[in-house]
């Protein structure tokens, strides 16, 4: 998927906008759009170098099933529409650096800091950070970064044609492992699942149909096993070695390991800004996501208030309502009069 990027800006140059929309996920996109239809220029930041949020990095080609009007849509697929639909209102995207600093102005405006020295002046803000930043839980086996480095280990796929005809080795017990490996298991030479217990975490369902799947020659089920070391060349993988408890080895051939151990998330910057917080979440009022500090919005998953349901649908309203509420902080003393998309369309 090509990063829509419609401007850029340089380093160390201040960036004017209405709103700096803080994540560049469902939510964060979605609110580009809505703040759009309201004649308020966004500029998006985001730690990943490109847009998409958990959607890109963690599952672009599994298919959601509870967007409305889409029965099942891939998690890129469900970016690049939203992309698509930001398109028309120039977003400025400053993708890979993270904010830093955030402080409100004597004027009530904010002024953000970012990792790669850009200083962005907005009148509002919406957080839609999902968890904050995250990255991968990595296994503690020797020379991993060498394998890392080459793609050989690997927390996401971005593309399953690059593992067709693979040996592919994955370690994990959640839904990441299961899926993936129904998945692969009709294009890869060979799909061996690691788990230390024979029970998964996964969905009910789809544990069934991998277990079925191994019945079949399918896949291959290392149980109880555990990762224990890495066999290859100059990044170039040839075994994974596994081990039991009591100290039983296997070693099993393999091109690639994809370890699904969970991800690390952390509030990062976010947790000194002074916003209320609520168990690393940002505590929000429910009919207009503001948080404690005016002109703070925060949607999405990091969002919590009561009866909060974390979907991506629920973020997709949040954004919404977070961008009528600041329309009038933009356009004080101007009356908003709601209207539906087909009556007014998109603005110019």
């Amino acid at each position: 998927m090509a990063d829509p990027m419609p401007s850029e800006a340089q380093h160390h140059v201040a960036v004017e906008a209405d709103v700096a929309v803080i994540g560049a996920g469902p939510a964060g996109l979605f609110a580009v759009f809505e703040c759009g239809m309201l004649r308020m220029k966004c500029v998006v930041i985001d730690t990943l170098e490109a847009i998409g949020g958990q959607c890109a990095a963690l599952y672009p080609e599994k298919p959601i099933f509870d967007i409305p009007a889409h029965p099942a849509i891939a998690g890129a697929a469900l970016i690049e529409r939203l992309a698509e639909q930001a398109a028309p209102f120039a977003p400025i995207y400053l993708l890979g650096r993270r904010v830093d600093a955030l402080a409100e102005q004597p004027d009530g405006s904010f002024r953000l800091q970012t990792s790669k020295g850009e200083v962005v002046r907005a009148r509002a803000v919406i957080v839609a950070a999902g968890a904050g930043a995250f990255g991968p839980n990595r296994p503690p086996l020797n020379d991993l970064d060498a394998f890392e480095a080459t793609g050989a280990v690997r927390y996401m796929v971005s593309r399953r044609e690059e593992l067709r005809g693979k040996r592919v080795v994955i370690a994990g017990g959640g839904d990441s492992a299961v899926d993936w490996a129904l998945s692969l298991k009709d294009i890869a030479a060979r799909v061996t699942v690691v788990h230390r217990r024979p029970k998964f975490r996964a969905a009910p369902e789809t544990v069934a149909q991998m277990e079925a799947a191994a019945e079949r020659g399918e896949i291959d089920l290392a149980i109880p096993y555990q990762l224990h070391g890495l066999e290859g060349k100059d990044g170039v993988l040839d075994h994974v070695v596994l081990a039991t408890l009591k100290g039983e080895e296997r070693r099993v051939p393999a091109d690639h390991l994809l370890a699904f151990f969970g991800l690390s998330m952390e509030l990062g910057p976010i947790a000194d800004w002074g916003l209320g917080l609520e168990r690393s979440h940002i505590a929000v009022a429910p009919a207009t996501c503001m948080t404690n500090i005016a002109g703070i919005h925060a949607v999405g998953d990091i969002a919590t208030y009561p009866g909060k349901l974390k979907l991506i649908l629920q973020g997709f309203s949040e954004a919404a309502m977070a961008a009528h509420a600041i329309h009038p902080r933009i356009f004080p003393g101007e009356a908003l009069h709601f209207e539906y998309s087909t009556s007014k369309g998109v603005p110019a």
